[in-house]
């Protein structure tokens, strides 16, 4: 008997260690998300933000929250227990990381509404605030066995306690920020400013549903029990078998939804916002994913998949609040949703079990949802206000202009190897620079041409032009390609930033109308002679064209000469190996 006991609490002790490690993992999703999301001279800074968040939180949460969460059955707050001991004895070390990489979420969240504009250092204070004591004395209320856990609320795994959380704290730092500089207009109209990497947002998504499996699944706490005559059961492999199908189901339905409800209203499938559906579906399931059936989280990621899209455009167009990556329709909105839906979804197995009516039930929900939006709302208002009038909450515009990277990291660029970098070469003879295949000790012996020979063509007797052609990234291989079918052999290639205002078929980012932005472009430089230059340019034209603004821009220029420098050749000569 006491085997049988050592070996299920081994192996439950094991699938809690799993959810934790895969809960942590969740900070590289948030991280990637809120990057992709947002603008490329933020990157560095974001990430900085998401690290800390959970390194300033763990000692945290350990030195004081854990107690206040766990640390006893009062109705609103846990024990003063400094570093956890007493409560760590009673709870195990696993409930301890358990829940650190839990009330990590809670308070990464925050990062994404408040970026692009936040000083680095406000954040650590108030991400630490949150860990500290705002996520768990409400922790305390729904799972440390408070006054919400004793009334029968339930939010299995979180959409409450950790997701509207910071959802909310979220919504009210960002509205108390204001938005980003060009957000909005004079008349009040919203600007879209898209992010720089939906790759890396769609990649963060992917891993937080990966991990969300964890999040939801393996907080079930065990896999098997172990009944009082020694009797071993599965039940609750079972139940996390189910938690896996409804978490799974709502999140995949939600993402169809938003998807189709896009379609719809913006006539294309916003790419960004179906991404938020994904993320909306696997929140709004956290709370009842342990008592809903399959069907009734299909309806639930339904729910999600409008409720973020609307959301996400109320709080940006009706109330003007800069969230640039929706976490706020994500989290609070559909937070709120799931755990109010679970007290109409709950299935009738457990509601009976739970010995209460479905209109009680749901009341229930309701009054949790309503007393955890009062304590952050308040709480977390008194905490921005408090950093506003002291250590400054916001950057300044010339910092928010060149982007938080710099200012308040030193870091010239989080994508270094995409920026050219020039190089003091005073002694190539000691150390050699390989240029190709030739280092430049060993240069290719040649007769230097000083003068023009009689039968040597110049520039002045043939007529030389130089075309410039801008264009997208993505277009750029199909440009190349193009251009060298035609005869072109060199060209010059330059990243470069660049907008552009003109009149024609609008585009959208996440349901807002693109304006004038910076934006990443290539610039294609070629001198041409011998290939007619008409020929280049209905080339590029043919190679660019979509339909779509931001097609691209050719200029065409004379050119004086050409000089070769390695041979001192000049006009058609020089040109041989750049046509």
């Amino acid at each position: 008997m006491d085997n049988i006991m050592e070996l299920v609490s081994g192996l439950n002790t094991t699938w809690i260690l799993l959810g934790a490690a895969l809960v942590f993992f969740m900070q590289a999703g948030f991280a990637m998300v809120e990057t992709g999301f947002t603008r490329s001279k933020n990157a560095g800074n974001i990430i900085m933000k998401n690290l800390m968040d959970f390194c300033i939180g763990t000692p945290l949460y350990w030195i004081v929250g854990f107690g206040i969460m766990f640390g006893g059955s009062g109705a609103l707050f846990g024990a003063i227990d400094l570093f956890s001991g007493k409560t760590i004895s009673e709870q195990g070390f696993a409930t301890l990381i358990f829940q650190t990489v839990f009330c990590a979420t809670a308070a990464t969240i925050v990062s994404g509404a408040m970026a692009e504009r936040t000083k680095f250092i406000s954040y650590c204070i108030y991400s630490g605030v949150i860990s500290l004591i705002i996520y768990p004395i409400s922790g305390h209320w729904i799972w440390g066995g408070g006054w919400l856990s004793q009334i029968g609320f339930h939010d299995f795994a979180g959409s409450t306690a950790v997701h509207m959380v910071g959802g909310l704290a979220a919504l009210i730092g960002a509205k108390i920020l204001g938005p980003r500089i060009g957000k909005y207009g004079k008349d009040g109209r919203s600007n879209a400013i898209p992010g720089h990497s939906i790759t890396l947002g769609a990649l963060g998504v992917f891993i937080l549903w990966f991990c969300w499996f964890g999040f939801n699944g393996c907080s079930t706490i065990s896999m098997a029990e172990v009944s009082a005559d020694g009797v071993v059961s599965s039940a609750p492999a079972v139940l996390a078998s189910k938690i896996f199908v409804t978490t799974n189901l709502a999140a995949a339905v939600a993402t169809c939804t938003t998807m189709i409800f896009t379609w719809i209203r913006y006539k294309k499938p916003d790419v960004s916002m179906t991404l938020n559906g994904t993320l909306a579906g696997l929140v709004a399931i956290t709370a009842g994913c342990d008592v809903v059936n399959p069907w009734a989280a299909a309806v639930i990621g339904i729910f999600a998949g409008i409720a973020v899209v609307v959301g996400i455009e109320v709080i940006d167009k009706v109330f003007k609040i800069d969230d640039p990556v929706g976490a706020v329709g994500v989290h609070f909105v559909n937070g709120a949703l799931g755990t109010i839906l679970t007290g109409v979804f709950i299935s009738n197995e457990d509601l009976a079990a739970m010995g209460m009516g479905r209109l009680q039930f749901f009341g229930v929900q309701v009054l949790g949802v309503v007393s955890v939006i009062a304590w952050v709302a308040v709480t977390m208002t008194i905490i921005f206000l408090i950093i506003k009038h002291t250590v400054g909450l916001r950057v300044t515009a010339e910092e928010e202009i060149s982007g938080l990277d710099l200012p308040e990291h030193g870091l010239v660029s989080a994508y270094a190897d995409f920026a050219p970098a020039l190089h003091n070469y005073a002694d190539t003879a000691s150390a050699p620079v390989v240029t190709g295949s030739t280092p430049i000790g060993e240069s290719v012996p040649v007769e230097l041409v000083t003068e023009p020979e009689a039968n040597h063509v110049v520039a002045s007797d043939v007529k030389f032009t130089k075309i410039e052609i801008i264009c997208k990234q993505s277009a750029f291989d199909t440009l190349k390609n193009a251009l060298m079918g035609v005869g072109i052999t060199g060209m010059t290639v330059t990243n470069v930033l660049g907008c552009g205002i003109q009149k024609g078929k609008p585009e959208y980012y996440r349901g807002t109308l693109i304006e004038a932005n910076l934006l990443p472009k290539v610039q294609v430089e070629v001198v041409v002679s011998k290939v007619p230059v008409r020929t280049v340019i209905e080339t590029a034209k043919k190679a660019l064209y979509t339909g779509h603004i931001g097609d691209g821009k050719i200029f065409v220029y004379d050119v004086e000469n050409v000089v070769k420098v390695r041979t001192g050749e000049e006009g058609y000569a020089a040109l041989q190996d750049v046509e």
